[in-house]
């Protein structure tokens, strides 16, 4: 069924002033016309065979008037009657005019079905346009057509009762729109106005000229049929063009010019419909993407695939209902609008409807296809108010479907990698990294050796910041205190307000281990009823733990430091290694997400200097150690991207021999996910690596689905049990189960086996028992910057288990 003309219709809540507006249009016109229309009763017999000629062919011209292109009928329609009309008020008064221009808007209105109410206005609102040109041809000499030779005040009075013709009949036209479709009404006016001056003018102008035959002779006026009919005729090309070039040529939807013109009108109506507080003032966009489609095409060809596209696209216009919109975008990307909506669980359905559609296969030429679909919404105005926000917010919601293995998902800020915020931040983390290399560069002198100076015969070496330590000639044993002076700190500047300072102390962890008050459980060398070497009070505190205070946000995009947590072999207690970790405190953000950190650098180019970074960082940093008498092995986390393009290893080797590093004493981390997603570029950079020296560990293990297969060739040295077993191995005995076989697997394969989120003491036990090698977690201790392990190194003990490998109590799942 169509939809009824919104023309045709008064908003609720808006029908007094309108009918009041109407209402005194009405009265006006019947005032200015009743006179000129009596007289023009007592003349009728008098009228030349021209005027007859013009009136017929003003409500002939108007039973068919012409739609301007890519507006609906519900927009102003163009009405040749106008140039007849405005001929006969310049040749034969107010009158004639009035009463000709009645008749033709009586067979247009009956023509486009309009109400009643709307024929009187658009009757009246002519009357009092021709009634102002009328008055201003009366301020001329008076006769413009009466067989004298016009003069410039003749031509001058015609013009300027054109534009009062025009100024009454606009502005009577869009204050009524004003009163019955609310405030926006002067964007749609403004849009209009370049179209209704082209049409409407040109027919104007055409009058004194139709005037000027009629004069002439009664047979020339039809002639003005012919440049009519070419313009109508032009126009309908016009038209047709349009119409041809927002449809897809092979399915017949429209096409994604279509989908602009259409959004951008239903986000006026819907924020009109919102405004007034009537219900359905939603707009949804569902965008649909055919799963399994390149499949179709690159096995049985583009002319099948053309007709699976005609297909789906009959389907979707069957389950769509009118008047929602179905679009197709290019390829396999189809779109819906759906109007008139309350909630996003109206847009849910209309998406679950199509995914079923979708999801019967298709027939062609007897082989059943199944190609289904993802499809992505997002909703007016929660997720966009126009139509490139909520194209791109559907598009997000499409492939986060996609990525999820789901069918429909809505759009959701968590699921958008490309949001504001995070390439804002993605800014902030270049220029943080830009920082540091030219910090580096400043701090690295032409022609000197890492970590020496000419003449001086005490190594130099330089830590991540590029800032110059001297080691120490005089090794310390463990226990007997720092290795390196703490690095210089700025003052901190005291605050009156004691709230402030408690954030400042809180976000500073040197600070807040200082303002602690002292407990003798957490001071070295006094008893303490835990575990040795377990997580002491005085060592608690968290890496993400409290924001910058300060920072311009203009200039300052915060500071990248590598944190440091120990791997300790559980048998002997002894820390055998770290795992460098990286931190990024923003300046307004405080302590960033490291996962949050990875994900926005792995979507750009950003990705290649994080990990120069962080390779220069903890490669100087295993010098620094060395230099000190320190020999930790540093473990880091490399990136999918990394492994893909092999330039990690070149860097790698370049600065373990730049700065003297033993490559045995560098470990990379990569996890299983990195190692799927392309195995043989990753395995060629791997083998790359273990040749150099370096040793490799399988991070996550257990997690990513990696098969035996690849477990066996690859070149490692360690196996890390993920921490979502480790952490649930003491109350499910699954866990417990899964966390026994990968040890017992990485021993079989002659892999080091490491614990990754070790907590407490019962846990520590129980990997004990099942052979494991080492641990890492807040049992032993947090992630810290470098000063901070070494301070921490200085008073730890080692930690033994006591007793053999008798495994704790583990709760065991019942039978099922």
């Amino acid at each position: 069924m169509e939809p009824p003309d919104p023309r045709n219709l008064v908003p609720p809540g808006r029908t007094a002033p309108f009918s009041v507006f109407v209402g005194l249009v009405l009265v006006v016109a019947v005032l200015l016309s009743v006179g000129p229309m009596v007289s023009f009763a007592g003349t009728l017999p008098d009228l030349p065979a021209a005027f007859w000629t013009m009136a017929v062919l003003a409500v002939a011209c108007d039973a068919r008037p012409f739609l301007p292109p890519g507006r609906r009928p519900s927009s102003s329609a163009v009405f040749p009657s106008t140039c007849f009309t405005f001929a006969i008020l310049l040749g034969w008064g107010l009158g004639p005019a009035v009463a000709v221009q009645a008749v033709a808007v009586l067979v247009s209105g009956a023509r486009m079905r309009h109400t009643p109410w709307r024929v009187a206005f658009n009757a009246g609102q002519y009357a009092c346009a021709l009634a102002a040109a009328y008055a201003v041809t009366r301020l001329g000499p008076g006769g413009i057509f009466d067989g004298g030779r016009l003069g410039w005040t003749d031509i001058a009075a015609i013009g300027g009762a054109g534009v009062a013709w025009f100024v009454v009949n606009y502005g009577l036209v869009t204050t009524a729109v004003r009163l019955r479709f609310g405030e926006r009404w002067w964007p749609n006016a403004r849009h209009g106005l370049p179209f209704e001056l082209l049409s409407t003018g040109s027919l104007l102008l055409l009058a004194p000229v139709l005037v000027t035959a009629a004069r002439a002779s009664a047979a020339l006026v039809p002639l003005v049929l012919v440049p009519l009919f070419a313009v109508y005729r032009m126009a309908r090309l016009t038209v047709e063009q349009h119409q041809l070039a927002a449809l897809d040529p092979l399915t017949g939807l429209p096409n994604r010019k279509a989908l602009l013109s259409e959004v951008n009108e239903q986000v006026h109506r819907h924020a009109e419909r919102a405004a007034r507080g009537e219900p359905g003032a939603r707009l949804a966009l569902l965008l649909i993407d055919l799963d399994r489609f390149k499949n179709v095409n690159d096995a049985l060809g583009h002319a099948v695939g053309d007709r699976l596209l005609v297909e789906v696209s009959a389907r979707l216009t069957d389950v769509v209902p009118a008047p929602d919109l179905v679009v197709r975008l290019g390829g396999d990307e189809f779109a819906i609008v759906m109007t008139g909506v309350d909630d996003v669980t109206e847009a849910r359905a209309l998406a679950d409807q199509v995914v079923r559609v979708l999801a019967e296969p298709v027939p062609l030429d007897g082989l059943p296809l199944d190609v289904g679909g993802s499809i992505g919404i997002a909703l007016y105005p929660e997720h966009g108010e126009d139509f490139a926000t909520l194209m791109r917010h559907a598009d997000v919601a499409m492939y986060d479907a996609k990525h999820r293995n789901d069918t429909v998902a809505v759009y959701t800020a968590e699921s958008d990698h490309n949001s504001a915020e995070r390439l804002g931040l993605l800014a902030d983390l270049r220029r943080v990294l830009d920082a540091g290399a030219a910090a580096r560069s400043a701090a690295d002198t032409p022609g000197e050796a890492p970590g020496t100076r000419d003449g001086d015969t005490t190594p130099v070496v330089r830590g991540g910041d590029g800032a110059a330590l001297t080691a120490n000639p005089v090794v310390r044993q463990r226990g007997a205190g720092r290795w390196f002076r703490r690095r210089h700190r700025p003052p901190v500047v005291a605050s009156d307000d004691e709230l402030i300072a408690r954030i400042v102390t809180g976000a500073d962890p040197i600070l807040r281990r200082t303002a602690r008050p002292v407990d003798p459980a957490a001071v070295p060398g006094e008893p303490w009823s835990g575990p040795v070497g377990a997580h002491r009070p005085g060592d608690e505190g968290t890496p993400f733990a409290g924001a910058a205070i300060g920072g311009d946000p203009a200039g300052d995009a915060g500071e990248i430091t590598m944190y440091y947590q120990p791997q300790v072999a559980i048998a002997t207690g002894e820390v055998v290694g770290v795992e460098a970790l990286l931190r990024w405190r923003h300046p307004r953000r405080g302590m960033v997400d490291p996962e949050e950190l990875i994900r926005v650098a792995e979507q750009s180019a950003v990705m290649r200097l994080l990990t120069r970074r962080v390779v220069d960082d903890v490669v100087e940093q295993l010098a620094k150690w060395s230099a000190a008498g320190l020999g930790l092995r540093a473990a880091l986390n490399v990136s999918v991207r990394d492994l893909h393009t092999g330039e990690i290893a070149d860097q790698i080797a370049d600065r373990l021999t730049r700065y003297g590093v033993a490559p045995e004493r560098l470990q990379l981390e990569i996890t299983e996910g990195a190692l799927m997603a392309d195995p043989r570029r990753v395995l060629t950079t791997i083998t790359r690596l273990h040749r150099i020296g370096v040793g490799i560990a399988l991070d996550d293990f257990g997690t990513g689905y990696s098969s035996l297969q690849h477990l066996r060739r690859l070149p490692l040295s360690e196996v890390k049990v993920d921490r979502s077993f480790v952490l649930g191995m003491t109350e499910d005995s699954d866990d417990a189960a899964i966390v026994r076989s990968t040890i017992e697997l990485g021993k079989a394969l002659g892999l080091r086996v490491v614990a990754e989120g070790v907590e407490d003491e019962k846990t520590w036990r129980m990997l004990h028992a099942a052979g494991c090698d080492a641990a890492q977690g807040w049992f032993y201790a947090r992630p810290m910057p470098a000063e901070e392990l070494v301070a921490w190194l200085g008073r730890y003990r080692p930690v033994r288990p006591l007793g053999g490998h008798d495994e704790p109590d583990v709760p065991r799942r019942s039978p099922r």
